[in-house]
């Protein structure tokens, strides 16, 4: 299974999946013009990915600002993972968010009331 890696653009995240070493990376700014065009190539992956899972999937999220449509589709990728979870998979969600940043810490604890996957708050103090 090949790799899916997305440059980061002033709108969209940079998107790192390795499916060998099972770590999944999507950092930067979401407000893409389509969201759901952005995202549907990770949720399609992801899809693939539930196939061949590496023993334990680590995801680093690393987003500095998110629009209302990409929360949703944010939402579909962890849904995804969260499948990939209950299949007895190791997955763990790492949430990064600056320490000034209040928004993005209650963004990561919303997703992680949602899902049932572990999540791990991680606050980058500069």
């Amino acid at each position: 299974m090949e790799a899916l890696v997305i440059e980061g653009t002033q709108k969209t995240p940079s998107v790192d999946f390795d499916p060998k070493k099972g770590e999944l990376e999507i950092k930067g700014r979401s407000i893409p013009e389509n969201s759901i065009e952005f995202y549907k190539p990770l949720v399609d992956w992801l899809e693939e990915y539930s196939d061949s899972t590496a023993s334990k999937t680590t995801v680093n999220v690393h987003l500095e600002y998110f629009n209302t449509s990409s929360s949703k589709c944010i939402l579909d990728v962890f849904k995804k993972l969260e499948s990939i979870h209950k299949s007895s998979n190791e997955v763990l969600i790492n949430w990064y968010y600056e320490e000034d940043d209040e928004d993005m810490l209650e963004a990561g604890e919303d997703y992680e009331s949602i899902i049932r996957v572990p999540f791990k708050m991680i606050e980058i103090v500069d």
